[in-house]
C-alpha cells in the first residue's frame, strides 16, 4: 500500500530527475504521468499508483511548493472531470492506453456530444443515430450547447443505435474524433457576446467500433458515469473561502460603503453564509469520492451553485446601482475558458443564467435529488416501456 511518505518520496524523485525550471512543460507533465502522480488512485501505467485517491492532495502539495506546472485543469475539465472517469471504468485496455496519458497532460482537449435540439432535459429522447456497417458506425445527427467543441481533438458521444427499443435502452456509447470528415462545428452567440457554445453537426461520420465505449445498447448506463462525474465537476469544485462569485460582491461591500444600504446588507449576510455552507458540503462530497465513484448526491450541489450564482450576481448588479448596468465587452469571441470572476458584474448576471440549464437543468435535477436521494416515489412515465420510433416527436 502506497502511503504519504513514499508519495513524497516519489515526488521529490521526479522533482530532481525533471526540474521544473529547466524542464519543458509538456516534458514534466508527462514524466509526473508515467510516475504514477497524475492522479494516484489510478491504476499502475495509466497515471497512477493503486494508491487512496486521498492522497493526491500530498503530491499536489510537494509539486506546488516546488514551482512545477499543473495541466491547466480549466482548460482540460471536460476530458479530466468526464471523459477519464468513463474510460478508465467502461474503456478496453487498449483505449485507456490510448487516451488517458494525451488527456491528462493536455496534448488533447474533449468535449462532450450529449444534448441535442430536442433532447436536452430528455437526454434519453436523443434522436442522432449510428448504424453500422461492417467495422464501422456511420453516424448522422445534430448536437447543441458543446463546450470547447472548436477546441476539442476528441469528443464523447450518445447515439441511438436501436430505434426498436424504448429510449433507454437503444443507446450507445462512442469516442468521437472531432477531425472526421462530416463533423461540422458552429458557433452559437450567447447572450454574453461570446460563443463559448458550438452546434456540431455529425453527417456520415465514420466511428471504427474499437471507439465503442461499453456494450451495444449499453450507452445510457455508461453515460450515468460521465453526468455523475459532470455534476460534481461544476458544482463540487474546491475553493477557498470567499471563493466563486461571493468573492467580487464581498469585496465591492468593503471597498464600496457608499453603496451599502441595510437591507442589502442583510441579504448578502445571507448569501454569504449559504455559500460558505455550500463550500464546505462541496468538502464533504469530496471525502465521500474517497470511498468511491460519485452518487446522486452530485445534483444537490449543482443545484446549490446554479441557484447561488444567479443569486449572487443579481445581488451584486443591484448594490453597483447604475455601474451594474454597464457591460465591459461586447466582442464576438470564441474564449477557452469561462472567467466568472475575470470580467465584470454584467458578464457574471447574464452567464450565471446558463447555471441552471448546463450539466442538468435545475428541473431535472430536483427529480434526481426527490428519487435517488430522498427516495421519494418516481414521477409517473407513460413512455417507459415505449419503442422510441414510436414516441410523439
Amino acid at each position: 500500500m502506497t502511503d504519504a511518505a513514499e508519495l513524497r518520496r516519489l515526488t521529490k524523485e521526479l522533482l530532481a530527475a525533471h526540474p521544473p525550471a529547466t524542464t519543458d512543460r509538456l516534458d514534466f507533465l508527462k514524466a509526473r504521468f508515467d510516475a504514477g502522480l497524475a492522479w494516484v488512485h489510478y491504476p499502475v501505467g495509466l497515471g497512477g499508483l493503486d494508491a487512496p485517491r486521498s492522497l493526491q492532495v500530498v503530491v499536489d502539495a510537494e509539486l506546488e511548493g516546488a514551482g512545477a506546472p499543473d495541466n491547466d485543469p480549466r482548460r482540460i475539465g471536460i476530458g479530466l472531470g468526464m471523459a477519464a472517469p468513463t474510460i478508465l471504468r467502461y474503456g478496453t485496455d487498449e483505449q485507456k492506453q490510448r487516451f488517458l496519458r494525451p488527456l491528462w497532460v493536455g496534448e488533447e482537449v474533449w468535449c462532450q456530444l450529449f444534448s441535442e435540439p430536442g433532447a436536452g432535459s430528455d437526454l434519453a429522447a436523443l434522436g442522432t443515430r449510428a448504424v453500422r456497417e461492417g467495422d464501422h458506425w456511420v453516424v448522422n445527427g445534430q448536437k447543441v450547447w458543446t463546450s470547447s467543441a472548436h477546441l476539442a481533438r476528441w469528443a464523447i458521444l450518445i447515439a441511438r443505435t436501436d430505434p426498436d427499443v424504448p429510449k433507454h435502452a437503444g443507446i450507445t456509447y462512442f469516442l468521437c474524433d472531432m477531425t472526421d470528415p462530416g463533423v461540422e462545428v458552429r458557433p452559437l452567440r450567447q447572450i454574453t457576446g461570446e460563443a463559448e457554445f458550438n452546434e456540431v453537426f455529425l453527417t456520415d461520420v465514420r466511428i471504427p467500433d474499437s471507439r465503442r465505449l461499453g456494450e451495444v445498447g449499453d450507452g445510457w448506463r455508461v453515460a450515468q458515469t460521465t453526468l455523475n462525474n459532470e455534476r460534481v465537476a461544476i458544482g463540487g469544485m474546491r475553493l477557498p473561502r470567499e471563493g466563486g462569485m461571493i468573492g467580487p460582491i464581498s469585496k465591492t461591500w468593503r471597498e464600496r460603503p457608499e453603496l451599502r444600504t441595510p437591507d442589502l446588507h442583510q441579504r448578502l449576510l445571507k448569501l454569504w453564509v449559504e455559500a460558505e455552507v455550500t463550500r464546505l458540503t462541496g468538502e464533504r462530497l469530496r471525502q465521500q469520492l474517497v470511498a468511491g465513484q460519485p452518487g446522486p448526491e452530485g445534483a444537490g450541489m449543482k443545484l446549490a451553485f446554479a441557484r447561488l450564482n444567479q443569486e449572487i450576481s443579481g445581488l451584486e448588479v443591484e448594490l453597483r446601482g447604475e455601474e451594474g448596468l454597464l457591460y465591459d465587452d461586447w466582442t464576438m469571441r470564441r474564449p477557452e475558458l469561462v472567467d466568472f470572476t475575470g470580467r465584470d458584474a454584467g458578464y457574471r448576471y447574464l452567464r450565471s443564467k446558463g447555471n441552471s440549464i448546463e450539466g442538468g437543468t435545475s428541473e431535472v435535477l430536483l427529480n434526481i435529488v426527490a428519487e435517488r436521494v430522498l427516495g421519494l416515489p418516481s414521477e409517473p412515465r407513460t413512455d417507459k416501456d415505449v419503442a422510441w420510433k414510436d414516441l410523439a416527436r
